[in-house]
């Protein structure tokens, strides 16, 4: 007899689809040891998200600031197909898997303050399913549209449930006027299912500008009236902890101050991507992981 699985989060059919979410927010036990507080860890269930002051020190700042402008003015890396540009300027948007590339940014994914935290949300030891360097200079770097990361990863990527952490660490000063991090609070407690086959190959144009995966603005809409917008500023240093479904976006920067971060995406090893659920092949490994090592 074949038994029949419903995928509980079902995406990219005919229609637009919005459904409660089925897994919990924070997966490890009431009063787990770890580095976040009871509070801040009730808050980040409520809201999906958590904002920290301060998470590395200026000092560490420096270091990964010069790391950063070495990757991206590096031939060879610019070459690389990790790397992104933007459509208009040429100029490199993110660089993937940046944590195999440097050693320098695979030692801020092991530091105890980054993958403690992760470990204490998602309850188990966790893996990178993708990390990069985003860098968004001034007079004209394009946005991201508006999304929930937890669609894409398991429509393309495969991963089952909502198990997933990210972490957006800031390496020039957020302000609330060159294309900050906004989020819907409490938006990850509904999956919205987009409607529209994946076309193949689509990573390659949605790394430079989202659309398969992206709501209807009727949908969008309602959520922001229904959730609010919140917008994350902050100097370099701070961080954003937020849950794989929060519908999620920044604007275009077009102020003369550009905003560069480091992303790292921290799933559970008790959730190992599969085949993807709403695409013919999964993604290149160095956007969604197929290494489930832990990291340690």
């Amino acid at each position: 007899m074949t038994t029949t699985v419903t995928d509980p989060y079902p995406s990219r059919g005919t229609t637009e689809v919005s459904v409660p979410r089925q897994d919990p927010v924070v997966w490890g036990a009431p009063g787990t040891p770890g580095p976040i507080s009871v509070t801040d860890l009730q808050a980040y269930e409520r809201d999906g998200f958590l904002a920290l002051d301060e998470l590395i020190t200026a000092d560490e700042v420096a270091v990964y600031r010069q790391e950063l402008e070495r990757l991206v003015t590096d031939p060879e890396i610019r070459a690389d197909e990790r790397s992104i540009v933007e459509p208009k300027s040429k100029e490199i948007r993110s660089v993937f898997e940046v944590h195999r590339i440097s050693e320098v940014f695979a030692g801020l994914v092991r530091d105890e303050r980054v993958v403690g935290r992760a470990r204490q949300i998602l309850g188990s030891d966790v893996y990178v399913h993708q990390s990069r360097i985003n860098v968004k200079p001034g007079f004209g770097a394009s946005g991201f549209y508006w999304h929930s990361d937890f669609e894409t990863w398991h429509a393309e990527d495969g991963l089952p449930n909502m198990r997933t952490v990210s972490v957006s660490i800031a390496l020039t000063e957020n302000y609330d006027t060159n294309g900050g991090l906004m989020i819907m609070p409490g938006s990850h407690r509904t999956f919205l299912g987009c409607a529209g086959a994946t076309p193949k190959d689509n990573y390659k144009k949605s790394l430079q500008m989202q659309d398969a995966g992206t709501p209807s603005d009727e949908a969008l809409t309602a959520m922001a009236s229904q959730y609010g917008i919140r917008l994350f500023t902050g100097k370099a240093g701070s961080a954003t902890w937020f849950d794989c479904n929060c519908m999620h976006g920044s604007g275009d920067n077009i102020t003369p101050f550009p905003r560069s971060n480091v992303f790292i995406v921290f799933n559970s090893v008790e959730n190992t991507a599969v085949e993807p659920f709403a695409a013919p092949v999964p993604r290149p490994t160095y956007i969604g992981a197929r290494d489930f090592t832990p990291v340690r």
